[in-house]
């Protein structure tokens, strides 16, 4: 069952929802005017028609796009990128699996860029008390006690959140009524006709204000991704008041610029301007606090998209840590410190948030592309809906996306190439691995059971042999149940035969749904040999330990399997038998007979394998009960030699 579907719509609900998917898209009113305005002279055109501009990007994007189709297209509940894919995956082309990771790969660069943006947003707030307060070591020291707190786990403080930013989209409310009541004409800005003239009056400045306009509906992705921690209904609900919020304080902002028309923006910030003077500490506080939650989410959303990558084998293993009790919040201290030092290195390098608006906003756009292509497909082939209403979404999303991506290339000299550059470096690690893992794959090779059944019988009744392990478990990857891998029959039989009373094999499959816990048994040899398969959703993290141990004592109470220790004395006195599980990895050999693209593939792969975690770590396997075997895998056969022999040896 899909958690978002159990997300009743509550007044509570809708509080929480507040917290935890508007704080990206909530925050934005900090920096999109002044970088609307940037370093042009105030004027009435670019105030009416970047508001404009703001108004319908917000309608179609985040309204139409992500609130009416994009929630619909729900993966038992949960929402994202990799939710939609795996809605799709079965029905669309192979190549679709790289769209899916470009979008990936462009949130986890959002994930870095965003932070930066933000907090030093909210305390560049503070230069309206003190010119010379030093705002980078302030963010600096901000962010590292952010990161540095997710390996406790937010559900403490998490509750909290909700009622933050509801004060939060309260005060953008009041904000904006302070100065919309004295100029209430502002509202005919809403008119999409001063978007057009603005775009169609000078193409080339327009295209500068559209990358700045953009930046308006960066967190609506969230809106999406976040279904599965919210519930639709929630999300539908709270938009309203959101949009409301979102509206009233950019037509304030820009019924306050129309009183210095004519004049260069300057030192004038048209958020903190908003507020009294008595305010301002508190308005900057509560402006931190509200970056501080957009941050938060960002970062356990990266968590997640990790996660499901892992489940998915586009992203090596790497060790996953549950801060509290609930399964959903993760954290991944290897994600985590990497995001912290991306965040890092983009303050200390653009310094100011006006600087980082040119690297903000181009991977969210390659995020909004991938989730287009995605969702078109499921329209088309999951809902089956009409050629004409398919390929009018496209033409509308599309036109707008790349209209905003064309935008934001512009700026690529800039800023922009720093989101390219991480986007691109994110995509490839997945590349390499899908890639890698693709090759290893075909060169694999899976034997027939029927032939090697008799020898394991006689494995077993071979008392000459040392026992091994009274139950010895077997990690594996082979689809049909008639079939085992030639390394795990190498490890049995070809190294040192490995003698058991019980032999179990074990499958995992990672299913389209996202929380599929099930598991089914198949006999290989009477009470000797049994496979066991277990269909876990990508979001389910295999605690293979716990897993199979259940699955074990569920055999037992119904007479399939006897869990009894081989020692007698040890049995008599209800000891435990003894488990002892092999993972085999599989390693490359002799790649060198590799094309060069392949060949390049698989040395990055075994190179960046190298921070991956351990196959104990992953399914949460003791140390001492785990044997880790390499097992070298040929991507060719071996080559036929011309071998003369010789009766007498060659003269020197």
């Amino acid at each position: 069952m899909g958690h978002g579907n159990g997300h009743k719509l509550s007044a509570w609900g809708i509080i929480v929802t507040l917290g935890i998917v508007y704080g990206d898209i909530g925050t934005s009113p900090l920096y999109v005017m002044r970088a609307i305005v940037g370093a042009n002279i105030i004027s009435e055109s670019i105030i009416y028609g970047g508001l404009s501009c703001i108004f319908w990007t917000l309608t179609i994007q985040a309204s139409i796009k992500y609130i009416m189709l994009a929630l619909s297209a729900d993966n038992k509940g949960e929402g994202g990128i990799f939710a939609l894919y795996g809605l799709i995956r079965r029905v669309s082309p192979k190549w679709m699996i790289y769209v899916a990771m470009a979008g990936c790969s462009a949130l986890l660069a959002d994930g870095i860029i965003t932070p930066a943006i933000s907090l030093t947003s909210a305390v560049e707030g503070l230069e309206k008390l003190h010119e010379h307060i030093p705002v980078v070591p302030i963010v600096i020291a901000i962010l590292f006690c952010l990161f540095a707190f997710q390996q406790f786990g937010t559900e403490a403080i998490g509750k909290f959140f909700g009622p933050i930013t509801l004060g939060w989209f309260l005060m953008l409310i009041w904000l904006g009524m302070r100065f919309l009541i004295n100029d209430l004409h502002i509202i005919v800005s809403l008119n999409p006709y001063y978007a057009i003239s603005l775009i169609m009056g000078n193409p080339s400045v327009a295209m500068v204000l559209i990358g700045a306009v953009f930046l308006c509906v960066t967190g609506a992705e969230a809106l999406y991704s976040d279904l599965g921690h919210c519930g639709k209904d929630n999300i539908h609900a709270s938009w309203v008041f959101v949009k409301i919020s979102l509206v009233i304080n950019y037509l304030g902002q820009g019924a306050y610029l129309m009183q210095h028309v004519g004049e260069p923006l300057g030192k004038l910030n048209p958020f903190y301007d908003l507020m009294p003077q008595w305010f301002l500490i508190p308005g900057i506080i509560i402006s931190a606090m509200a970056t501080v939650i957009a941050s938060q989410a960002l970062i356990t959303g990266s968590f997640s998209l990790i996660n499901e990558a892992v489940k998915l084998k586009v992203w090596y293993r790497l060790k996953i840590q549950y801060p509290t009790e609930q399964q959903q919040q993760l954290y991944i201290p290897t994600i985590n410190w990497m995001l912290f030092f991306g965040c890092l290195i983009i303050v200390l390098y653009f310094r100011e948030s006006a600087n980082m608006e040119a690297a903000y906003g181009l991977a969210i756009t390659i995020a909004m592309l991938s989730t287009t292509c995605l969702m078109l497909f499921y329209f088309s082939r999951i809902k089956h809906k009409s050629i004409g209403l398919v390929a009018l979404m496209g033409v509308v999303f599309f036109s707008v996306e790349i209209g905003f991506t064309y935008a934001n290339v512009l700026k690529l000299f800039h800023g922009a190439w720093v989101t390219l550059l991480l986007t691109f470096l994110f995509f490839t690690v997945m590349y390499v691995h899908y890639r890698a893992s693709r090759i290893r794959s075909k060169a694999m090779k899976y034997l027939k059971w029927d032939t090697y059944t008799p020898i394991l019988k006689d494995v077993i009744n071979d008392e000459t042999i040392p026992k091994f392990a009274t139950n010895l478990v077997y990690m594996m990857n082979a689809n049909r149940k008639d079939e085992i891998e030639s390394s795990v029959i190498n490890s049995l039989f070809y190294k040192q035969p490995k003698r058991a009373e019980t032999y179990w094999f074990v499958n995992i499959h990672v299913t389209d749904e996202p929380y599929t816990q099930s598991y089914k048994t198949h006999c290989i040899l009477p009470k000797h040999a049994i496979r066991v398969d277990f269909y876990l959703g990508y979001r389910v993290h295999p605690s293979i330990n716990i897993m199979f141990k259940q699955v074990v004592d569920e055999l037992q109470k119904s007479g399939e399997f006897e869990y009894h220790n081989s020692n007698a004395t040890l049995d008599k006195h209800k000891i435990p038998a003894d488990f002892k599980y092999i993972t085999i990895e599989k390693v490359f050999a002799f790649e060198d007979s590799l094309g060069t693209s392949d060949k390049l593939t698989v040395r990055l792969y075994k190179w960046l394998n190298t921070f991956s975690s351990t196959a104990g770590e992953h399914f949460e396997l003791m140390a001492e009960d785990l044997l880790v075997e390499k097992y070298p895998i040929r991507i060719h056969d071996h080559e036929k030699f011309n071998l003369i022999r010789l009766t007498q040896a060659p003269h020197q």
